[in-house]
């Protein structure tokens, strides 16, 4: 399971306990965690979590990030890459599904690609929103207005899911991705990765 987050850990600390809870929701079902390998801010409590608990955990990180980020030398596994877009790449191919916790520019970089994936029917991946003290209700309010705009299709609304506790942000993370009628585009699968 692939979980991004702020490689700070924000100013209310609900986000703290939500990233430790989080890791250890996923160890005691014992599904491992794929993050972005530092061991700071959210990224850090959420790979502690699992660790401490006895799960499984995989980072990525790009090679100009782990000094910056100072990578998690207390890992099962640390991949180190050459870019930010390696580093995506690398994530959505261990990954089955995506929690998004709190986070800045980073993290929705790396989630708006996935549900960018999902809409031109590259991968079909579960995305959840851990809506931890609402931080995530204007951005969806924001989605909304997209969708109500003409901007993105109604049918791909129901990609956008909220979770509210761990539990709830691993079972929908866990299940199978939301249902779209059709495709974005005709193009082949391989064209549209290639144009990507």
């Amino acid at each position: 399971m692939c979980v991004y987050c702020g490689s700070s850990s924000g100013l209310d600390p609900r986000f703290a306990v939500a990233a430790t809870d989080l890791g250890r929701e996923l160890a005691t079902r014992g599904v491992g965690l794929v993050y972005g390998g530092g061991r700071i801010g959210l990224m850090g409590l959420v790979a502690d979590g699992v660790l401490d608990n006895g799960g499984h955990v995989h980072g990525v990180i790009p090679e100009h990030l782990v000094r910056a980020e100072t990578a998690h030398v207390g890992l099962d596994h640390l991949d180190v890459v050459g870019s930010m877009h390696e580093r995506k790449a690398r994530m959505d191919e261990l990954s089955t599904g995506f929690i998004v916790l709190p986070g800045g520019f980073g993290t929705l970089d790396e989630v708006f690609e996935i549900l960018t994936w999902n809409q031109l029917g590259l991968i079909a991946k579960p995305v959840v929103f851990y809506n931890v003290a609402d931080y995530f209700t204007l951005l969806m309010t924001a989605l909304d207005h997209m969708i109500d705009s003409g901007f993105v299709r109604e049918k791909f609304r129901p990609m956008l899911r909220l979770a509210t506790t761990s539990r709830e942000a691993v079972d929908i993370a866990t299940g199978p991705a939301p249902a779209v009628e059709g495709k974005l585009s005709d193009l082949d699968v391989t064209s549209k990765r290639s144009a990507l």
